[in-house]
Order: C-alpha cells, then sequence, then structure tokens
C-alpha cells in the first residue's frame, strides 16, 4: 500500500519553476507517487487575469484550467521518478480530449485531479480532470516530457 503526502505552497515552489502570476497550483491534499495526486488552486478575483477576461463577468481562462491541471501532473512526475528538481524539468507536449463543462469564477475552489496513465523514455501520460464543489469542470489527457537541465 503506497502512502499518501501533501505538501503546501513551500514546497510546492521547491518542484515548480512558474512564479506568480503563473504559479496555479496553491496546495497538494494527496499525493501517491507513481499513482495520484490531488491539488487545490482557490480562485480569487485578484487574478490578473480577471481584469479582461471578463469586466463584467470574471470567468477563469479555459488556458489557465488546463495549465493549472498540467502543473499538477508536473508535481506527481516529480515526486514519481526521486531525482531533485534541480535536475530536470518537465515541459508540457501534448494535450488531447480537453473538454471545459463549467465556468470557474472568482471565490471558486478548483480541486486538481491527475493519474498516471504511463511512463516511457521520459514521456508520461496522465488523465487530468477538473472540479468545483464536486461538480467536473475540465478533464483532458496531458503529456509532458522530462529535460535533464544541465550545466
Amino acid at each position: 500500500m503506497s502512502t499518501s503526502e501533501t505538501f503546501d505552497i513551500h514546497r510546492i515552489m521547491e518542484y515548480l519553476p512558474h512564479r506568480y502570476p503563473f504559479l496555479l497550483v496553491d496546495r497538494v491534499i494527496e499525493c501517491v507517487p507513481n499513482e495520484r495526486l490531488v491539488a487545490i488552486k482557490n480562485v480569487t478575483i485578484n487574478e490578473p487575469f480577471f481584469i479582461g477576461h471578463f469586466p463584467d463577468r470574471p470567468v477563469m481562462p479555459g488556458v489557465l484550467i488546463a495549465e493549472a491541471m498540467a502543473q499538477a501532473t508536473g508535481l506527481l512526475a516529480f515526486r514519481s521518478v526521486g531525482v531533485p528538481p534541480e535536475h530536470i524539468l518537465y515541459y508540457l507536449v501534448g494535450i488531447d480530449k480537453a473538454k471545459f463543462r463549467r465556468p470557474v469564477e472568482p471565490g471558486d475552489q478548483l480541486r486538481l485531479f491527475a493519474t498516471i496513465r504511463r511512463s516511457l523514455r521520459g514521456v508520461w501520460c496522465f488523465d487530468v480532470s477538473a472540479e468545483v464543489d464536486g461538480k467536473e469542470v475540465a478533464s483532458a489527457e496531458i503529456r509532458c516530457a522530462a529535460k535533464e537541465i544541465t550545466t
């Protein structure tokens, strides 16, 4: 039986190179390496994209929901390989079957789910989804590739 772990924002920033305004994962509430991850993104009116998307009816852009799901896959991949994050980066290489079902608005808590489908020669495939209040707002298949950082 695998043990689940959690990460706060400080640990997330150890793994992901993203920073404000592009760090889109606030907390990991469950991570089982080589299996699955559940994370949270708290959506607030203070997000810079709400200024223009849309001024009279703020909605989180679908591409940023997809990015949040992709960041969750990166965290799961990092925890699964056991290689220190300073030696490797994960790049998004594909999104398939992306669907956006409901708008995400300020005040929502986006719950991100990532499950490993397979990993082969440094390319990882994941099933991902995002929910608000237990209702799916987005889903996709995401692929990312590992790249070793050379100095």
